[in-house]
């Protein structure tokens, strides 16, 4: 009963902090399922099911917005396509997902607790094809592997080299991590047989955290919020490694 409704709880908060900044979650989803047993078989198709929905929501109301820029984005497209479909089609064991899992969420936590303070350039700069397709291949093949849409790699790489503001780098992001996971779910379409039986509750919980992430956008404070979902994703990721 605890897993029937605390869990879904769980994943309409991650959706609507995540969306907020052009996210879909998949970071959060995977550090919640590791806290509530979910197989490892599991986590990673259900996760990218879950980034498709809302990453498809929070795309449309980000490039509805304006805030999206087709250059930007398209060399990474070009890496992380083909690689995210590779790294779908391999289904690492246990022993090597867990760990590797395990690094992804805390560098995601990483990410929600960096110096807010950190600003992106005023002016666009167009990431050079020679540095943005490797770097998309580098984030599509571990987005395909872990089952993450690649978000929290492409927005601060976006931020750090100038080659974007802030607000427009979540449209970025938003549709890389919509393509990126189509990409993923394409290369290991038998791994949607794990797909667990409560995935249309999870998948309404989650549509329903997106609608409300957009629409607050970065108008609302979520500073406490965002520092208790990095916590989650510390003791998860220290779980999967198997510091506990």
């Amino acid at each position: 009963m605890t897993t029937e409704w605390l869990l879904p709880l769980c994943i309409f908060l991650g959706a609507a902090l995540y969306s907020s900044v052009g996210h879909a979650g998949a970071s959060a989803y995977i550090a919640l399922m590791a806290l509530f047993g979910i197989p490892a078989a599991v986590m990673r198709p259900t996760a990218l099911v879950l980034n498709v929905i809302v990453a498809t929501f929070t795309s449309g109301r980000f490039v509805h917005a304006g805030l999206f820029r087709w250059r930007t984005l398209w060399p990474f497209l070009i890496g992380a396509i083909p690689m995210a479909f590779v790294g779908g089609m391999i289904v690492l064991p246990g022993h090597v997902y867990r760990p590797l899992v395990g690094v992804v969420l805390w560098l995601s936590a990483a990410r929600l607790l960096w110096p807010t303070g950190l600003k992106a350039v005023d002016e666009t700069r167009d990431p050079p094809l020679v540095a943005a397709i490797p770097a998309g291949a580098a984030i599509g093949l571990l987005s395909g592997l872990t089952g993450t849409g690649g978000g929290i790699f492409l927005s601060p790489l976006l931020l750090f080299l100038g080659w974007s503001t802030a607000r427009p780098a979540s449209g970025v992001a938003a549709v890389f991590i919509l393509v990126n996971s189509i990409a993923g779910i394409a290369g290991n379409l038998a791994a949607l047989g794990s797909l667990p039986p409560s995935l249309p509750i999870y998948a309404i919980a989650a549509l329903a955290g997106a609608a409300i992430g957009t629409t607050a956008g970065i108008k609302l404070s979520t500073k406490i919020i965002t520092r208790a979902l990095a916590a989650v994703l510390v003791i998860a990721g220290a779980k999967m490694i198997g510091v506990y």
